[in-house]
């Protein structure tokens, strides 16, 4: 995700409340949209965006199974699905509770660039990088999808209302932070990735 259109998801968020809390819902700040439990449109967008996102990272995470990666890149590969299956499940449970829908409509984030995506066509490249060249990819392409998390969760910090989606984000910014960290390190000092670009 490019860092102009991050810069766009923050100028955003004030415009999303309106966009995202009306998707599939009453309009937000209402009594009705709170529903007793002091959650906010953001904190709405947030789990929204966030289940997509995971399930793009899991199709990315498998891709590393049964390929010539290093011990702890199966080993951080393995733990991230379980990890992130675990939160869509937690995610899901949370939207439903508040009676919204898993993913908001796909124009619903254009104000700030559109969600952050892993595309498919990216996985198809991956999945198509030869084994000499895979573990390089497969490392730069997870860098960049686990930074998004990191920016949707700051979002999430700065602007939501909802203590337990409050501590999910918190958690996210700080696993993912150290995901991307101890992946630069498995690439090495020469390492020129700039997680703002694919």
């Amino acid at each position: 995700m490019k860092y102009g259109a991050l810069a766009l998801l923050a100028a955003g968020v004030l415009l999303l409340v309106v966009q995202c809390g009306a998707s599939g819902g009453p309009p937000p700040g209402s009594a009705a949209e709170r529903g007793g439990r002091g959650f906010n449109a953001t904190d709405v967008m947030f789990l929204q965006m966030m289940v997509p996102h995971q399930g793009q990272g899991v199709r990315l995470v498998r891709l590393a199974r049964g390929r010539p990666v290093r011990p702890e890149v199966a080993t951080l590969a393995a733990a991230i699905e379980s990890t992130q299956l675990r939160e869509v499940s937690d995610m899901a449970a949370r939207l439903r509770t508040w009676h919204r829908p898993p993913a908001a409509p796909a124009h619903a984030h254009a104000a700030h660039g559109g969600m952050p995506v892993t595309a498919q066509a990216e996985l198809d490249a991956l999945d198509r990088t030869p084994a000499d060249r895979f573990e390089r990819a497969f490392l730069n392409l997870l860098i960049a999808h686990q930074d998004d998390a990191v920016q949707m969760a700051r979002m999430e910090a700065g602007g939501g209302q909802d203590a337990w989606t409050r501590r999910l984000a918190e958690n996210v910014d700080r696993s993912r932070s150290a995901q991307i960290t101890r992946m630069l390190t498995i690439l090495g000092p020469r390492s020129q990735h700039n997680p703002s670009q694919r």
